[in-house]
């Protein structure tokens, strides 16, 4: 803190207005596997979500794709996930394909829909603010509501805030991007129309609307030479999702870094709305509608757990006695700053893994150290900077997030850590889950 800052204290009474079994920061993906699986199996649950949707970036900051659901052969992200895949895409749908293009408005209701009928409590518009916690143990949570303050005591707390807010509030130790504290950059997702789909070039797993950058940066098109552009998916009719430009040097965590890096971002979108107008076939009359209503982040903390999920364990398709599920999408580092070198992943990335490939995730990524009722579970669980590259994407925060309502359900008399892991995959199991290598 700089010595002339001003600080005063603040103290105030508040209500604790629900005690319940099982709290939840954050209504993405995770969030929502957790508390639907927690309902289902009989506790009472609450989750507070700081905006007024559930799903997380698909839903908010308008990402315009999933990522594989499967590895070719097998479904990853049973239960949950199979469940929102199924009704948006129809059970009878391929999920082999990499890629998977959201109606986000049909899937805003789909989360609705699950959320309000597992019976799960929960409101919008209400923000974590601070934890109440001692060696390790949390009492209970501070939240902000629309105009409210209030308090929610609970048995178990599992983060899905994305961030990892809950568990670095209640002590927990977490890491932040590389060595130097440098962080994959952020995209304001869009929305465009009129799309000619049927001359436009799109390489499933490729990133065609880049071959021509290197002209419109000697045009001068573009005030920030970005060498990376993943483009634009097809969504129904002549619209498009666009995972278009990055926004280099901002902290997901600070508030005046999120700030500014959406301030750039919108201003910048001509530039890409001009590139594809002028260099792009297919593209000629694209118009942009409208951007994400908040910045797509793909990486801040991860906390460090039980266990830290490793770039070697990607490699040798490593499997655990612990393992709540299986995962295959490749490591996905973008560049951490405009025209840097490709890494060894950013050059394997097409690689992948081949079909039938997975890795697995131990139970004890999600358990932070030195806490004893708290679950991570989504962008932020137990990994390597590589691997983060790889467990972020949504399908696979299905898996820790039904993964970690399962533990917390279980944990309703005891903790986290002391609940049965062959039990727990017995359960996650009979849910769906992709589990191969264990015994019911």
């Amino acid at each position: 803190m700089e010595k002339d800052m001003k600080e005063i204290i603040f103290q105030r009474k508040i209500p604790v207005t629900r005690q319940v079994d099982v709290f939840i920061a954050g209504g993405g993906p995770a969030g929502l596997a957790a508390a639907v699986t927690a309902a289902r199996m009989g506790v009472s649950v609450f989750l507070a979500e700081k905006h007024q949707s559930f799903g997380g970036a698909a839903a908010l900051s308008s990402v315009p794709a999933f990522m594989r659901f499967s590895d070719g052969v097998n479904f990853m992200a049973g239960g949950i996930g199979r469940e929102v895949f199924d009704a948006l895409y129809g059970s009878q749908a391929d999920f082999t394909e990499l890629e998977f293009p959201i109606d986000i408005e049909k899937l805003k209701r789909i989360y609705d829909d699950m959320m309000v009928k597992s019976g799960a409590d929960f409101l919008f518009d209400t923000t974590l603010i601070d934890v109440q916690a001692e060696n390790g143990l949390i009492d209970s949570v501070i939240l902000q509501g629309h105009e409210q303050l209030f308090a929610i005591q609970a048995h178990t707390f599992i983060d899905c805030t994305g961030d990892g807010t809950l568990a670095v509030m209640a002590g927990a130790h977490a890491d932040k991007g590389d060595e130097r504290g440098c962080m994959m950059p952020a995209t304001l997702c869009s929305l465009w129309s009129n799309v000619d789909w049927e001359r436009a070039v799109v390489i499933v797993g490729q990133d065609p609307d880049n071959r021509n950058l290197s002209r419109a940066f000697a045009d001068g098109v573009f005030s920030v030479q970005d060498s990376s552009l993943p483009g634009m998916w097809h969504l129904p009719s002549d619209m498009g999702g666009g995972n278009i430009g990055h926004v280099f040097s901002v902290d997901g965590t600070s508030e005046s870094d999120i700030t500014r890096g959406i301030i750039e971002a919108r201003r910048r979108m001509p530039e890409y709305e001009f590139y594809y107008n002028h260099y792009l076939e297919g593209y000629e009359n694209a118009k942009l509608v409208s951007t994400g209503g908040l910045l797509g982040f793909r990486e801040t903390r991860r906390i460090r757990g039980e266990y830290i999920l490793s770039n070697e364990d990607y490699d040798s398709r490593a499997s655990f006695e612990d393992e709540i599920g299986r995962y295959c999408y490749p490591i996905d580092l973008h560049p951490i700053a405009p025209g840097a070198e490709k890494s060894q992943y950013e050059e394997n990335y097409l690689k992948g893994y081949g079909k039938g490939n997975s890795y697995g995730i131990p139970y004890r990524c999600l358990l932070p150290q030195d806490t004893v009722n708290l679950l991570v579970a989504g962008r932020c669980i137990s990994t390597s900077r590589e691997m983060n590259g790889s467990t972020r994407v949504m399908p696979c925060c299905f898996i820790t997030g039904m993964a970690a309502g399962a533990a917390a359900a279980m944990a309703k008399d005891s903790s986290p850590r002391e609940i049965s892991v062959p039990e727990l995959q017995k359960n996650l199991k009979k849910m769906g889950a992709y589990l191969p290598h264990t015994a019911l």
